[in-house]
């Protein structure tokens, strides 16, 4: 292969010569990619460090609203972009689908506004209210009216917490059927991480137009100017974390 000057003071810096190290068989185009991604990622953590300084010092509130189904590994993304933050000032909340959410006669909202970040945090949904607009109806975990309820009241509700100073930024990550397939095999045939498998993964490929359609219809009710939904249609790990990671610095108008 042709190299360019780029790519030669790619293998020649600490990242690059670490990658060529790492395999017995040298596969310089994988190298090159490997380094950059490597070395564009440390950019961007070291901006998130500085979006976290900037949060903390002023008393801001962030939410970040990850959806996606377990191959699309939003965990995975969630780890990567904050492994270099502080943990003491940003949550994970994980809200795994079941049916008595909202069941008991409480405001379905009313469990995640509890959770919502005090000053100088962050608080990150690792799936959140968006349950019952995608993964409920289509798995019969709530019923048409609650279902009809929700899709009424959550714009109000995002807007309320806009209006009181919270940032919020909603992602979906989506990826073909056939990539979709290829990491669910990925996941079952890897001890470490097979454990994640729900059987509502189980069932999302047989399921695949019920969520598309219901995908769609979120899109297209609840995707508002105060906060719109940011698709990340990528089939590559790596991508799906540097855009992601990327409409997180843009949007929020943090100082450096």
């Amino acid at each position: 292969m042709n190299l360019t000057k780029e790519d030669l003071e790619i293998l020649n810096s600490k990242v690059g010569i670490k990658h060529l190290l790492e395999n017995k068989k040298i596969d310089l185009e994988k190298v090159i990619l490997q380094a950059k991604y490597e070395t564009k990622l440390r950019e961007i953590q070291a901006e998130l460090v500085k979006l976290q300084t900037w949060f903390i010092e002023n008393k801001q509130k962030i939410v970040l609203v990850f959806h996606g189904g377990d191959a699309s590994e939003k965990s995975g993304v969630i780890r990567r972009i904050l492994s270099h933050n502080n943990p003491r000032h940003y949550r994970i909340e994980v809200n795994l689908p079941h049916r008595t959410l909202g069941n008991d006669g409480e405001w379905y909202f009313k469990h995640f506004i509890n959770l919502l970040p005090q000053p100088s945090e962050m608080v990150i949904y690792d799936r959140s209210w968006y349950n019952r607009a995608l993964i409920e109806p289509v798995n019969g975990l709530c019923t048409q009216e609650e279902y009809e309820r929700f899709m009424e009241q959550v714009i109000p509700f995002e807007k309320m917490l806009v209006d009181s100073g919270i940032h919020l930024v909603k992602f979906y990550f989506s990826i073909t059927k056939k990539e979709h397939a290829r990491r669910l095999a990925e996941m079952k045939a890897d001890p470490l991480t097979k454990w994640k498998l729900t059987p509502y993964d189980e069932n999302a490929q047989e399921l695949w137009d019920e969520y598309k359609k219901y995908k769609e219809k979120m899109f297209a009710q609840t995707d508002t100017p105060y906060a719109p939904w940011v698709e990340i249609i990528e089939d590559r790990r790596e991508e799906e974390l540097i855009s992601a990671a990327e409409y997180i610095l843009k949007t929020i108008p943090y100082k450096g």
